[in-house]
């Protein structure tokens, strides 16, 4: 029992070891980029690893924001997130609800027609024809319908349904409920560690959303944040010049400008974590238990 006891202490002391290295090794990229977008580009031009600013400025901040692009690209993204999320776990419940019922008629050639959309697409092409075809050209529909339901998070999502007891459905119908009084009423409030962590996964996928805005929306006053974050680290990269040459301290303020870019588009996703992080391990794990 001692040295059971003395392996396992030694176990965890090495577990939390590597944990501490590794949260340490992520962590300080973005501490580096947050002290670099309040430094001085005097400080900047130093060179070397910033992790606390000796001089604190808002330049970068004030440069970002002395125009509207930045703060429309965030309202656009926080648009899309919200709405793009909604239509997402609406869609995905919709779908997931009916074929986690084992009596549904053609269920099993549904569910590999699901599968396979997980191996095969129709290509950006085709893709891009039905978009226009729908008319979602430069509307914010082509950022959200397109990817409205997702196949992995459907399986998952029809799994984590089929372990809600058949009883509680029978007593409701009983009781005279539909088949949308059973899933708003009963199936969604009982999966809401599932709703929320896949609604947290379509939010960052909203959020981080840069190939379909590409593609489908040719107005700039339309475009989401990151493609506005990628238009100032394109132009930051042209203003920095030749690192071998002889450089002003003022030349480093595109670079201080861009990770203040990167500071303001991630942290509003990241606010969110802390509020949903407590039902990523219940709400995935759960629903891939039982096939």
């Amino acid at each position: 029992m001692e040295d059971k006891s003395l392996s396992s202490r030694v176990f965890n002391a090495v577990n939390y070891s590597l944990l501490f290295i590794i949260s340490i090794a992520a962590v300080i990229p973005f501490v580096y980029i947050v002290a670099v977008s309040f430094a001085a580009p005097e400080e900047v031009s130093k060179g070397g690893l910033l992790l606390f600013p000796s001089e604190f400025t808002l330049s970068a901040y004030k440069y970002i924001f002395s125009t509207d692009t930045m703060a429309r690209s965030i309202v656009v993204s926080i648009y899309v997130a919200v709405f793009g999320t909604f239509i997402n776990l609406l869609f995905t419940s919709f779908m997931a609800y009916p074929l986690a019922r084992t009596t549904l008629r053609g269920r099993r050639p549904i569910l590999l027609m699901v599968l396979l959309t997980m191996l095969f697409s129709g290509g950006m092409i085709p893709t891009y024809f039905v978009v226009r075809s729908l008319g979602m050209i430069d509307t914010y529909w082509s950022l959200m319908i397109p990817t409205a339901i997702s196949a992995f998070n459907l399986i998952v999502l029809k799994n984590f349904f089929q372990q809600i007891p058949d009883g509680l459905e029978d007593s409701a119908k009983m009781d005279g409920c539909n088949d949308l009084g059973i899933l708003f009423r009963i199936v969604i409030p009982l999966s809401m560690p599932a709703m929320a962590t896949f609604g947290l996964f379509y939010a960052v996928g909203h959020w981080n959303t840069f190939f379909n805005a590409v593609m489908y929306i040719n107005d700039s006053e339309k475009w989401p944040v990151q493609i506005v974050l990628r238009q100032i680290v394109l132009m930051s990269q042209d203003r920095i010049g030749d690192s071998t040459a002889q450089q002003d301290p003022m030349d480093y303020l595109p670079q201080t400008v861009r990770m203040a870019s990167i500071v303001v588009a991630t942290f509003p996703i990241v606010m969110v974590y802390p509020f949903l992080q407590k039902h990523f391990a219940k709400g995935v794990l759960l629903g891939s238990v039982k096939g």
